[in-house]
């Protein structure tokens, strides 16, 4: 039996994340717009978007934007279904007014970050002792 084109072809998740929404898209390794889509925020609508990225293909790495706050459920639970996820930075002021500003765009640009090797940086573990580190240290901050 053969494989189908779409459970071999090798596809990049790019996601926006937002407090309440995260806003998925998915490129191919020529950099191609294949899909969008957006998700709620939630441990449901998480396994919902990797679902849907895997309807497109392979899904190998993810490119995730705010990976330690807004997207730190997505992250884990990427990470967990063995996905690479990188973190993603915003892009810059002067590109988002060259090219306009919504979450799709923001979502393609991630995963384009990711394909093109612009965005390398692994996401940051959000679990275990260095996470609780770092929320005693933010609390404390916020408390002085």
């Amino acid at each position: 039996m053969t494989e189908t084109a779409t459970a071999t072809q090798v596809v990049v998740l790019g996601v926006d994340t937002h407090q309440q929404t995260h806003h998925a898209a998915i490129i191919d390794t020529l950099g191609l717009p294949l899909a969008d889509l957006e998700f709620p925020a939630s441990a449901a609508g998480y396994q919902q978007l990797l679902d849907w990225a895997r309807t497109h293909g392979r899904l190998e790495q993810a490119g995730v934007e705010s990976s330690a706050s807004y997207g730190a459920g997505l992250t884990r639970e990427l990470t967990a279904a063995g996905i690479e996820v990188i973190e993603v930075n915003a892009p810059d002021v002067r590109a988002r007014r060259a090219q306009g500003k919504s979450d799709q765009l923001d979502a393609y640009a991630a995963a384009m970050a990711v394909l093109t090797g612009r965005a390398t940086g692994h996401a940051k573990d959000t679990t275990g002792v260095v996470e609780s580190i770092r929320m005693l240290y933010v609390a404390r901050r916020m408390a002085v």
